[in-house]
């Protein structure tokens, strides 16, 4: 048994296209002892491709706890193991992290060969503004709990980066749209791959274009614009468009809600103005 223990390498991976994976990740693909994979399957056709005859192992969100304890045994007995992804940065929006978290606690070394990322290649070329960005990953599957995350970035004036599913990207526009405002947006998918596809637009305009085919596949990445500025004098027009929606057949909650929404205020804040009794 070696008296020093080993390193963990977090290799980041070609989103789709095999040419993206840079001599370095290479190199280390090569001269470890074991490679901890999402997907044995997807990484072996990566290396096969690259003539990589490492050992592998599978490493994922369901066997995380199990395989890593034994991935750490190996790392303190000194062996050098690469940690790879089904695509792209190992440990975003990924289980990986855990195993990076536990092998830094034990003093063992965790080096980074990075690449391609999805989040970061999208925002490359969306044309919105990069110098403040926020990564959300995915927004929760259920409607009721997407749309209070949703809720919750409505004032958010930095650039959002969200991962979503092909199943769902129709239905969080639409929420998006309503929520966030129609603001402009761009969608990436299948970045790198053979059917690429990038496309800007407002997220009515995606929404629309989206749910105009018969279905939609891929990996996809939305970025949105961030919160525009808010009116100065927003909270004085909140009394009178409260009084409009209910006298409409608005609930309070419903009319709250709207009123955030168009004057980009957060909804405590309006609760605040039109029933000051009961903050």
């Amino acid at each position: 048994m070696n008296a020093m223990p080993g390193r963990l390498y977090v290799v980041a991976t070609p989103l789709g296209n095999l040419e993206d994976l840079s001599a370095r990740a290479l190199r280390v693909l090569r001269d470890v002892d074991l490679i901890a994979c999402e997907d044995t399957r997807r990484a072996g056709r990566l290396l096969r491709s690259h003539q990589v005859a490492t050992p592998t192992t599978s490493y994922f969100e369901h066997n995380a706890r199990l395989k890593a304890e034994r991935i750490l045994e190996r790392l303190r007995q000194g062996a050098q193991v690469a940690l790879v992804s089904d695509a792209g940065t190992p440990t975003i929006s990924d289980p990986g992290f855990r195993l990076v978290r536990w092998a830094r606690r034990e003093g063992i070394d965790v080096v980074p060969v990075p690449g391609p990322n999805a989040a970061i290649a999208a925002l490359s070329v969306s044309g919105l503004p990069t110098d403040r960005f926020r990564f959300l990953g995915f927004l929760p599957s259920r409607a009721g709990a997407r749309r209070r995350a949703l809720e919750e970035l409505a004032e958010d004036p930095d650039t959002l980066v969200f991962h979503e599913s092909a199943l769902r990207i129709v239905d969080a526009l639409a929420d998006m749209r309503q929520i966030l405002g129609d603001r402009p947006a761009f969608l990436c998918r299948e970045a790198t791959k053979l059917h690429e596809e990038y496309r800007s637009g407002s997220l009515g305009e995606l929404r629309a274009e989206l749910a105009s085919r018969s279905s939609v596949r891929g990996e996809l990445t939305l970025v949105v614009a961030g919160a525009p500025p808010r009116e100065p004098a927003a909270q004085e027009r909140v009394p009178e468009l409260f009084a409009q929606l209910t006298r409409a057949g608005r609930t309070r909650r419903e009319a709250v809600k709207e009123i955030a929404r168009r004057l980009r205020l957060p909804s405590r804040e309006v609760y605040r103005v039109v029933l000051p009794e009961e903050d």
